[in-house]
């Protein structure tokens, strides 16, 4: 074996071969890749060159509404636009959906409950608690016969577009959208399009049809009409899709209704795309393995390509007001407990904005704390875990950047010219520049299974590394020469750290 540019030297000990790679190559090369590349770093790589490009259509969030945004939709928000930031930054095209639950006998219900109870003024000022509010009155009145029939009524005149009913649902639906964009773009999330059960009313009554003409479509004695999804044809397993009374609406999400093959259907001829992905919690598995093979049964070959990115709950998140549902008072809780221990800490520089700044702080925290694991892996939730300044936190990791940050803007952030990067040969110098090299494989991991928790622990890592560069390699009092090769290592750590944030839908803060 002979030495060449890249290995300076081999030697050899018991069983082993030791190869030193010439350290000068790995940081010129690596630190003018990141310079060079910018947030496209890691991407360009080779591993990705022969992956094709692909359109994706996602499915994530997807509440119900009318009802205020619930904590458990949170895991499917964040990773819903994980998935779709990762596929995009690949190059990919996405669409991202939101498909809410518009539908069904609840909102016949609710709108008597409206009539009885409503206010139209505090509907427009505060829509989702107010229908929260009118839905927890009438359900109390719900066991009462007149009720019951009366809420029948509202929902079959809203079958029959009855103009009065459907504007009615119509105000729900659209003050409830609206209050859901709020808290979204306090999470950075948006989506291309809302649609919802409602949409596929109509069309699901075609499905039906396309199921009965294809031989699929079975009538039990009770009438109720299913699909038989057995190997022998046995019914051993089977999909109800209709209800005795010849609607396929609303049944719980847990079987399948004929409306969701009708927007699995109407998706992909809109779209045509190469794979679709809905992001719900683990508990709907089998929902979607009926769904996808129902579409392969009615001749859809493209249902290979569709995927079901499933995950675990999350246990035991109270607020100190107690157990808490709602996503809005998570959201206020963890601002107001970062602006606390922001205002406690000796080294808190004065920020300009610093509930905005809480806010970013508090998002990580709560993103970080979700993805360290496996997706399908229930987790307990911890406040005072996830919102350490010094551990595997998203805090942690929003310190470090802003660190970083501060440093470049201390000793002159203007793009270092000709820096001899050859004289950085430390080993924490050394440690930083191999890590930096490794945020390629690391995203090529995550797009194969989808899971955060590879750049979760890769930045973590990173944040460690720089930490302790940052003790250990002063750029303040170097040589001129060694300051300003330093300083270009920590402005490529950062750049890399903050283009992992942003795919896990982290805002990168510059100051806390």
């Amino acid at each position: 074996l002979k030495c060449d540019a890249v290995v300076s030297e081999i030697s050899t000990g018991p069983g082993t071969v030791n190869f030193t790679v010439n350290k000068e190559l790995l940081a010129k090369t690596v630190l003018q890749q990141v310079l060079k590349d910018g947030s496209k770093y890691g991407v360009k790589s080779e591993l990705f060159s022969t992956v094709p490009r692909q359109k994706a259509v996602i499915e994530f969030s997807s509440p119900n509404i009318a009802k205020k945004f619930h904590i458990g939709h949170l895991r499917s928000t964040i990773v819903g636009n994980f998935i779709a930031n990762l596929k995009v930054a690949l190059g990919h095209e996405v669409v991202r959906i939101n498909y809410l639950g518009d539908w069904g006998m609840q909102f016949g219900l609710l709108g008597v409950g409206f009539q009885r109870f409503g206010n139209k003024e505090k509907l427009k000022s505060s829509p989702l608690q107010h229908l929260s509010e009118v839905y927890v009155q009438i359900n109390r009145a719900a066991e009462d016969e007149n009720t019951k029939a009366l809420a029948k009524d509202f929902f079959r005149k809203l079958e029959e577009h009855d103009e009065q009913t459907l504007s009615l649902w119509k105000q729900f639906r659209d003050f409830s959208i609206e209050e859901y964009i709020r808290i979204y773009k306090r999470l950075g999330v948006q989506f291309d399009e809302y649609s919802g059960e409602s949409f596929y009313q109509e069309k699901s009554q075609e499905v039906l049809k396309m199921l009965e003409d294809k031989g699929l479509l079975q009538k039990t004695v009770k009438g109720t009409g299913i699909v038989d999804l057995s190997e022998k044809k046995d019914l051993s397993s089977f999909s109800t899709v209709m209800r005795s009374d010849g609607t396929s609406l609303y049944i719980t999400r847990q079987v399948c209704p004929s409306v969701d093959l009708a927007a699995a259907i109407d998706r992909m001829n809109k779209h045509s795309c190469d794979t679709m992905i809905y992001v719900t919690d683990k508990s709907q598995s089998n929902h979607f393995q009926h769904l996808f093979q129902i579409l392969k049964l009615m001749g859809y070959d493209w249902a290979e390509r569709c995927q079901h990115v499933s995950f675990g709950l999350i246990q035991g998140m109270k607020t100190r007001r107690g157990e808490v549902i709602f996503l809005e008072d998570v959201l206020n809780e963890v601002r107001a407990r970062v602006l606390q221990n922001m205002a406690s800490t000796k080294t808190t520089k004065e920020v300009e904005d610093p509930m905005e700044t809480a806010e970013k702080v508090g998002v990580a925290a709560l993103i970080i704390q979700d993805f360290r694991g496996l997706l399908s892996s229930d987790y307990q939730f911890s406040w005072d875990r996830a919102l350490q300044s010094r551990g595997d936190t998203g805090t942690f990791l929003q310190y470090t950047h802003a660190r970083l940050h501060s440093l470049e803007q201390m000793h002159g952030n203007e793009q270092l010219a000709d820096v001899n990067v050859a004289c950085l040969q430390e080993p924490d110098a050394i440690s930083v520049l191999q890590h930096l090299l490794r945020y390629d494989e690391v995203l090529y991991r995550s797009s194969q299974d989808l899971q955060p928790k590879h750049i979760v622990s890769y930045l973590l890592t990173l944040s460690h590394l720089a930490a302790v560069a940052h003790k250990t390699l002063p750029v303040k009092g170097s040589t001129p020469e060694l300051a300003q090769a330093r300083l270009r290592l920590f402005q490529a750590a950062r750049s890399v750290l903050a283009n992992g944030m942003k795919l896990l839908g982290i805002t990168p803060v510059t100051q806390m």
